[in-house]
């Protein structure tokens, strides 16, 4: 299999300013084509004086020509009445789920949409295999350990259920990158086409996984120190206390600017090819004078898959209630108040795989597309995938209508 040119980074370490992006829109000029003179008359419809339009007298070198008028390109609109041309901004050309050109908010979020629902097939079953294994797990903790470690119960679930959990979201998220990756070029993808993709780079991320976790946990875990080593001493000063957890508290606002830093390193791991610490190197470069509109929207899509999964979870915690509301009562007669009746536990299990069916590809999704959305702003990433696409237009090569193996894949 070989590599889709676009993905790679860029040769440069610095890559080009956003003011200074390449563009392949703009009309290229014809051998022999003079400058218009300077006492050229005025477009038809202009009053005389005032500023001329670019281009004012001069026949568009694009496209196919029309009787008495040159063809405007795709996206510029009919020509208005009485002659003349209309001056639209250009289309952008899309061939997948999103428009080759920055995106803004909206496209985003439309096209981490529309991603799960053209490849449905594949986003959701994914994301449904890994959920049910994730709550299979936490559930037999659950129930195998449920009551039989008093208040400590919750803690030891978690740390039963986690590094399985952990290795699920992992793969997960390798196999939906490589589903976004398609799905922007506008090509299909199944869940073998994933995994084959995937599977070389999956001890890498997750390595990079554990390392950004331990890189935000530690710096908590700093913050906290201080409060952690008074406390252990046994003193307890009301205002010393409260001026450490001040402290510790400090801490998360570090721990959040440096987790959005390195966001973008799974996909630029996944989709580069490169390194551990070359794509946390790598994702602090693309997010650099970014960092409050990745950090936004990335927000903003966590809370939409909260609220989404909470309104398909929330029916099912409320029945799991009513269905073991006997059974938790007689424990609490009896006593122990450590776990929950089996129904209970069983029914919000149910409502937690739907949920995480549902979100978790809206979620993996937007991560992708904020590091394609930073790669086009400052590398000008979409002429390489408007090329990979087979657009003639843009330099691409039709392999849709020819013999033989397709593309490269991204």
């Amino acid at each position: 299999m070989t590599d889709t040119p676009g993905w790679a980074s860029p040769g440069s370490s610095e890559p080009p300013r956003d003011g200074a992006r390449p563009t392949a829109d703009a009309p290229a000029a014809v051998p022999g084509q003079s400058a218009p003179p300077k006492d050229t008359p005025p477009a038809r419809g202009t009053a005389p004086g005032a500023p001329q339009p670019p281009y004012a007298g001069q026949q568009p070198t694009w496209g196919a020509q029309q009787p008495g008028h040159g063809a405007p390109p795709p996206g510029w609109g009919p020509q208005p009445p009485g002659g003349g041309y209309s001056w639209g901004v250009p289309q952008s050309p899309k061939p997948g789920v999103i428009p080759l050109r920055p995106l803004g908010l909206g496209e985003i979020l439309d096209g981490a949409v529309s991603t799960v629902r053209k490849h449905w097939r594949v986003t959701l079953g994914l994301a449904l295999g890994v959920a049910v294994v994730q709550q299979g797990a936490s559930l037999g903790a659950q129930l195998a350990i449920q009551g039989d470690t008093g208040d400590l119960t919750p803690v030891l679930t978690a740390l039963i259920s986690l590094p399985l959990s952990m290795l699920l979201g992992v793969i997960a998220s390798a196999l939906l990158t490589m589903v976004v990756s398609r799905a922007v070029l506008g090509q299909a993808v199944s869940i073998g086409d994933a995994w084959r993709d995937a599977k070389p780079r999956l001890l890498q991320l997750v390595g990079l996984t554990l390392l950004t976790g331990l890189i935000a946990g530690g710096i908590v875990l700093l913050g906290f120190a201080p409060l952690i080593g008074y406390l252990v001493t046994g003193a307890e000063e009301p205002a010393i206390v409260g001026l450490l957890v001040v402290v510790g508290l400090l801490s998360l606002p570090v721990a959040v600017w440096i987790g959005i830093q390195l966001s973008l390193a799974a996909p630029a791991l996944m989709l580069e090819k490169q390194g551990v610490i070359t794509a946390l190197s790598r994702s602090r470069r693309l997010v650099r004078r970014s960092w409050w509109r990745i950090c936004g929207i990335t927000v903003l899509s966590q809370i939409i898959a909260a609220v989404v999964g909470g309104v398909i979870s929330t029916p099912f915690t409320v029945i799991g209630m009513v269905i073991g509301f006997d059974d938790f009562i007689g424990q609490v007669d009896a006593g122990q108040t450590a776990g929950m009746p089996a129904a209970m536990l069983i029914t919000m299990a149910i409502g937690g795989v739907l949920a995480s069916t549902v979100t978790l590809p809206f979620t993996a999704t937007i991560g992708v597309l904020l590091y394609v959305d930073q790669r086009i702003r400052r590398e000008a990433l979409d002429i390489e995938l408007a090329r990979a696409a087979g657009l003639p237009e843009h330099g691409g090569t039709g392999w849709g209508d020819q013999a033989g193996p397709a593309p490269a894949r991204l």
